[in-house]
């Protein structure tokens, strides 16, 4: 099992930038993305047939994610690469993922329903 303690030693302010970190990812498209990217970078036309949608959307969403560090981009000619930059980053994302994918494969059938927000 996990540690807890960078949670339970954790600033309000770590927290705020937690929380906004996890916002972000609340696009599955954008969870799509870095999952295409984990793969090796790519193009954002090579990622939108991937991931399905508008080239403009795609890019809107890398946008987006590389503002918050969690990717970054060279040019190569003419066209635009995309890469994870933040390693530790996604690696934690997929460490989530992988707890909850773990998590939903456990459930008895409609016994338990996906993560609710109780707000």
């Amino acid at each position: 099992m996990a540690s807890t303690d960078d949670l339970n030693d954790a600033a309000d302010d770590s927290l705020d930038e937690a929380a906004l970190a996890f916002g972000l990812l609340a696009s599955p498209v954008r969870l799509r993305i870095l999952r295409v990217l984990t793969r090796g970078e790519s193009s954002v036309a090579s990622i939108a047939d991937e991931v399905g949608g508008a080239l403009s959307t795609i890019s809107q969403h890398l946008s987006v994610l590389k503002r918050s560090g969690l990717v970054g981009s060279r040019r190569d000619g003419r066209r635009q690469m995309y890469f994870v930059k933040d390693r530790d980053a996604v690696s934690a994302v997929s460490v989530m993922i992988g707890a909850l994918t773990a998590r939903t494969r456990a459930w008895p059938a409609r016994s338990h329903g996906p993560i609710q927000d109780d707000r």
